[in-house]
C-alpha cells in the first residue's frame, strides 16, 4: 500500500525522523532492532542479499521511477511505502534525501564468531574506529579485495549505522561479519594476527612471512591514536605500510584498501 504523507509526526514515520541510532538498534530487544538504507541501490543490495524490510520512505517522483521494482518488492513482504514531495521529505527526515529513497530494515541477530569465521582465511579486526565514514569505506574494500569476513569491536561504530551502509554501498550487506569481544578468541582458531601500526618491531607489508600465513586478521585502529598498546602487545606481527615525503599515515580506511590487497591470500 502506497500512503501519502501529511502529517510529518504521524507515528508511522518517526523511525525515518525521529529515532537516534541507539534507539534503532534497541538494545532492550535486539530481536526489534532496525537499520535504515539509503538510495535505491543499497536497498536493492539488501533485499537480494535476504534482509527484510518494514517501510519504505519515497519521494513521488521515484515511485514510477528509478525505485518502482522496489516498491513492488515491499508490496511481497506487506510492507507499507510512504511518499510524498521533496520539501516534505526534506522537513521530515531533516535534510535533502540525496536519492529519494529510505527503507526501515529488520536488523538481523548477531552472528556466533565460529560460524562467522569457519572457512575464513583473511579477516579484517576494526578495533576502536569511532568514524561511520571509516567503518562504511572498510566494509567496501572489504568487500572488494577479498576478505572473508568482517569483526568490529565493541569499541567502534556500529556497521548498521546509517552513514556507514550508505558509504559501504552496500557492501556490509555481503560480507559476514559480527563482533569481537575477546582477541583470545581468534587464537583459539587458528588466527595469526597482525597488527597495523607504526612501532620499533614493525614488519614492512611486503614481508613474506606474512603470506605464509594460513589464517589472518589483520587489525585496523582509531583514526587518531591507533591501535592501544595492549592490543599490539597481544599480536604475531606489528605491520607498516612503508611511507614517501614525509608523511607517516595514511587515513584508516585508505590504509585497509592497500593492507587488504597486499596480505590477499593468494592461491
Amino acid at each position: 500500500m502506497i500512503i501519502r504523507i501529511t502529517d510529518i509526526n504521524a507515528p508511522a514515520v518517526q523511525v525515518f525522523s525521529r529515532l537516534t541510532e541507539a534507539q534503532l538498534r534497541n538494545r532492550l530487544d535486539p530481536s526489534q532492532g532496525i537499520f535504515i538504507a539509503e538510495s535505491p541501490k543499497v536497498i536493492r543490495v539488501a533485499l537480494d542479499a535476504g534482509f527484510v524490510p518494514l517501510s519504505l520512505l519515497c519521494e513521488e517522483k521515484h515511485i514510477q521511477g528509478d525505485a518502482c521494482d522496489i516498491v513492488e518488492r515491499m508490496q511481497e513482504y506487506g510492507a507499507e511505502v510512504y511518499t510524498g514531495d521533496r520539501e516534505l521529505l526534506s522537513v521530515l527526515t531533516g535534510y535533502t534525501l540525496t536519492r529519494g529513497v529510505l527503507c526501515a530494515m529488520r536488523r538481523p541477530a548477531e552472528s556466533p564468531l565460529r560460524q562467522i569465521l569457519s572457512d575464513a582465511k583473511r579477516v579484517v579486526v576494526i578495533d576502536g574506529v569511532v568514524d561511520a565514514t571509516n567503518v562504511g569505506a572498510i566494509f567496501r574494500s572489504a568487500a572488494a579485495l577479498g576478505i572473508d569476513a568482517v569483526l568490529v569491536t565493541r569499541s567502534s561504530c556500529d556497521p548498521w549505522n546509517r552513514r556507514s551502509i550508505r558509504v559501504s554501498m552496500g557492501s556490509v550487506f555481503l560480507v559476514p561479519w559480527t563482533w569481537l569481544d575477546d582477541y583470545r578468541q581468534l587464537k583459539e582458531l587458528g588466527f595469526a594476527t597482525c597488527a597495523m601500526a607504526l612501532e620499533e618491531r614493525s614488519i614492512g607489508i611486503d614481508a613474506p612471512i606474512l603470506q605464509e600465513q594460513e589464517r589472518l586478521a589483520i587489525i585496523m585502529g582509531t583514526e587518531g591514536d591507533g591501535l592501544p598498546q595492549e592490543t599490539i602487545g597481544q599480536t604475531d606481527f606489528v605491520v607498516k605500510i612503508p611511507m614517501s615525503h614525509g608523511v607517516d599515515s595514511l587515513n584508516v580506511a585508505a590504509a585497509a584498501s592497500v593492507a587488504f590487497w597486499e596480505l590477499r591470500k593468494r592461491s
